[in-house]
This record gives C-alpha cells, sequence and structure tokens, in this order.
C-alpha cells in the first residue's frame, strides 16, 4: 500500500492545543480521509496528477463532493472521478456495511413497537444525522424477504395434529379511507405438544373465499388433516374447514363460546353463570359435563333466555375434545395461545395506530410473528410425554365421525 504522508499547518495544531478539539479533530478527519481517497486514485490510475507514465490506466475527470457520516460528526469528501473505469475506495465499503446495520436496527425498532418518528429521533441522537419517518419506512421493507420465506416455508417436514386458527384486525389508510384488514393466523400443535405459528396473511376481510384461500395454502405447503381444529364459531371458519379438512372435527373455543353467551345474559346474572358455565366446562367427563348443562339450563332459562338459548344451540360444538386424552382436553379446548399473541400484536401496534397499507402490516406484525414464534419453540410441551400414546386409531376414527356429523349438520342448516 502506498505509504500516507499527512501534513498539518500552524493553524490547525494551534487550534489542536487551544482545546478546541472536537473541531479540529473533524477537520483533521476530513483531511486524512481525503488523502487516503487521492491516494486510493492514484494506485487505480498507476499514475499522479498529470503525470506522463507508461503504465497510466486511465485519467481523472474531477470530483464529486459527498457527505460521510462518522462518529465525530458529518464531513465533507471529495470523491475522484474516473473517465473510463469507476473509481472504488474501500472507505464507502465500511459504511454500506455500517448502513445495512443502521438500516436493520431501525427496521427492529419498529418492529418491537417503537413509532418511526421515535427511530428517525434516536438515530439521529445516535449517529448526528437525521432520518425522515419516510426514510425509516423504506428501511423496514428490508424485512419483506424474511416475512415471505417465514409465511411460504413448507410444512411437510413435520406433524400437526392439532391446529387453532383465528383472525384479529389492523387500521389500514386505503384509497384516503381508513378501513380495517383481517390477519388470519395459523398455530399448530405437534403431537408431543409443541406450538408453532404455522400460518400468517392479511386479507380484505373474513369471508367464505379468504378463509377458504387461507386454509388451502396451509394445505398446499404440506398440511396434513388435523384431528382436531379449535377455533371460534364463524361461519367462514366453519366452512372452510369443511371444504379443505373435511376429516378433521372442529372444537369450539370454549372461551369464545362462554364469552357469548355472558355478553347475552343480564348483568345480573352474569358472575353466577359465569361460575356455573366454569363449572360444566372443568367438568372430567362429558356424562358430566352434559348433566351440570341440563342443571344450568333449568336454573336460567326463565332469568336469561337469550343467553340460555346460545348454550343449548353451541354446547355439542364444545364437547369434542372430550375424546381426547384428560391433558390434551385442557390444552386444546380454547384458542387462548392465539389470543396471547394477538394481544402481542396489539401491543406491538398501538404506537403505529394506522397502517399506510396492507403490506406494511404484514411486513411489520409478520416479523412479530417470527420473534414470538420462536420464543414458543423454546417453551415446554403442552402435553405429558404419554398422552400421545393414548391417540389410538379408535380415537381417530371417532373423531373422523365426529367431523362428517359436524359437515351434515351445517350443510342442513
Amino acid at each position: 500500500m502506498t505509504q500516507l504522508n499527512l501534513t498539518l499547518d500552524q493553524e490547525e495544531l494551534l487550534e489542536l492545543l487551544a482545546g478546541n478539539r472536537e473541531n479540529a479533530l473533524k477537520h483533521l478527519v476530513e483531511k486524512i480521509l481525503n488523502q487516503v481517497l487521492e491516494m486510493e486514485s492514484t494506485e487505480q490510475l498507476c499514475a499522479g496528477n498529470y503525470e506522463r507514465s507508461s503504465e497510466r490506466q486511465d485519467y481523472r475527470n474531477g470530483n464529486r463532493e459527498r457527505e460521510f457520516t462518522t462518529k465525530i460528526g458529518t464531513i465533507k469528501l471529495n470523491v475522484p472521478r474516473h473517465r473510463n473505469k469507476p473509481f472504488h475506495t474501500m472507505l464507502f465499503e465500511s459504511y454500506q456495511r455500517n448502513e445495512a446495520a443502521l438500516i436493520t436496527t431501525m427496521a427492529e425498532m419498529v418492529v418491537n413497537g417503537v413509532s418511526t418518528r421515535k427511530v428517525s429521533n434516536v438515530i439521529e441522537l445516535i449517529c448526528g444525522q437525521e432520518f425522515s419517518k419516510s426514510t425509516v419506512s423504506e428501511a423496514c421493507k428490508t424485512l419483506d424477504s424474511e416475512v415471505k420465506a417465514f409465511k411460504n416455508r413448507p410444512l411437510d417436514y413435520e406433524e400437526y395434529p392439532y391446529l387453532m386458527i383465528d383472525a384479529t384486525y389492523f387500521k389500514v389508510r386505503e384509497n384516503h379511507r381508513v378501513i380495517s384488514k383481517a390477519m388470519m393466523i395459523a398455530i399448530g400443535i405437534t403431537e408431543d405438544g409443541r406450538k408453532e405459528i404455522i400460518g400468517i396473511d392479511v386479507y380484505d376481510d373474513e369471508s367464505n373465499e379468504t378463509w377458504l384461500e387461507f386454509l388451502m395454502s396451509l394445505k398446499k405447503r404440506g398440511l396434513k388433516s388435523p384431528i382436531m381444529i379449535t377455533s371460534d364459531a364463524h361461519m367462514a371458519i366453519r366452512h372452510a374447514i369443511t371444504k379443505i379438512f373435511p376429516e378433521s372435527a372442529w372444537q369450539r373455543c370454549q372461551f369464545h363460546f362462554m364469552k357469548n353467551i355472558l355478553d347475552a345474559a343480564p348483568k345480573t346474572q352474569r358472575a353466577g353463570l359465569e361460575m356455573e358455565l366454569r363449572d360444566i366446562f372443568n367438568s372430567k367427563k362429558i356424562e358430566d359435563a352434559r348433566k351440570r348443562f341440563k342443571e344450568v339450563v333449568n336454573d336460567y332459562r326463565d332469568v336469561a333466555v337469550t343467553a340460555v338459548d346460545i348454550l343449548e344451540n353451541g354446547f355439542e360444538d364444545v364437547l369434542t375434545v372430550y375424546n381426547l386424552p384428560d391433558e390434551m382436553r385442557i390444552a386444546l379446548r380454547t384458542s387462548n395461545c392465539i389470543e396471547r399473541f394477538n394481544g402481542e400484536l396489539k401491543r406491538r401496534s398501538n404506537v403505529i395506530r394506522i397502517f399506510p397499507n396492507k403490506d406494511s402490516v404484514l411486513r411489520l406484525m409478520g416479523s412479530v410473528a417470527i420473534d414470538y414464534n420462536n420464543a414458543l419453540l423454546t417453551k415446554k410441551m403442552m402435553f405429558h410425554k404419554k398422552s400421545p400414546e393414548k391417540i389410538t386409531l379408535e380415537v381417530k376414527i371417532k373423531m373422523q365421525s365426529i367431523a362428517v356429523a359436524q359437515r351434515q349438520a351445517l350443510e342442513a342448516a
């Protein structure tokens, strides 16, 4: 490498000694780096300015000024230009690595729930360089490839005999209006009880078509027909299950079901009715659950008519899980694990409030899903080690017969 000789004039030395070190150091670094650029240019041209040489490779074509951000502030560099071949410098390769790290940091801050305005302010304080909100938003697009790989990864390398599905909504600005978009979520549970987010996507709404498309995407990626699917009673979900996974039994989420009943009950009856419902759902045997159900219907028919109607119409749908071992029943009777994930999505999205478009919902909330999924993979298993052994062929046939009966009832309704 060519030796670098630095010359300081008297004024620069006096400024350093006088204590105005920040400006002097900035000026010194600027001078050093500009000299580095000049020496790199000379090496690449194989000749100095105006030097006649048989080894010359190219000619100088002036300079262009470029701002360069360092830890001591922004300095101005005179970057050489060559006539035929582009000028290259190691200086900017390091800068590009730092810039890539900065972009990743900005994106991660937004994913972790920091607003784009706050990210802009923090980066400016750290780097001494201003970044607009739109710059931060553009930086977040670096997440797209990772989210795409996560949501489209193959599912045929693992068995997910149990599936939980739900949707949550985010506000999006579209055509000068603010509207809600549905983010659909699927959590698969392995035979030994490990939870994994296996499906995410954003749609305009929850309809027969969108739920069909979502479940079909899981199937195309390799998801085999689960033994049981847990969800709320959204008709589009039920319709899609019967079409895409006709052999999968459906378990109505007991938490959502109880909430539906209590919302329809008079306020004066809710506390007592809630305790009664918990007793029903905590019954260890299906016969005990049915017995308690009849007692509650008789006790509340006259004082909570609408609530009792909901209980009667949907009761059989919450009993599917009783065909599984007891410890599995407790783990799979609700879709609460998705509700907890939904809570994390809402917490992270609160600082954004309104997303600029549908893609940004998938980009940022998909990144949250990746982080959340990584945490899920380290958690303990939901089932006892011997629980899977209790899922005999007889149990599977029973669950398939329930699926057939549910499909026939839905078609007849």
